[in-house]
């Protein structure tokens, strides 16, 4: 199963990339897991700097943009 943690305050561009995550996982096919990180010193201790930021199986994939679907599943794959 993959955890996908999506790092931000909750805005809207942190919920676009909540969906975007979202939908590449189910068109992969995969069992995902999505937990959303909000503490702001708990974003900090992933070195984000810019969100939103997701990181699959607690490493940083992308930070301070919206990938596509498409982009999500190359870097969960």
């Amino acid at each position: 199963m993959k955890k996908l943690q999506i790092h931000g305050t909750g805005c809207e561009k942190c919920r676009k990339l909540t969906e975007n995550a979202g939908k590449a996982a189910r068109e992969l096919g995969i069992e995902y897991e999505i937990e959303k990180v909000t503490n702001i010193n708990e974003i900090l201790k992933f070195g984000v700097m810019m969100t939103p930021a997701l990181a699959v199986d607690g490493k940083v994939k992308v930070a301070g943009s919206i990938p596509s679907p498409e982009a999500i599943k190359k870097l969960i794959t």
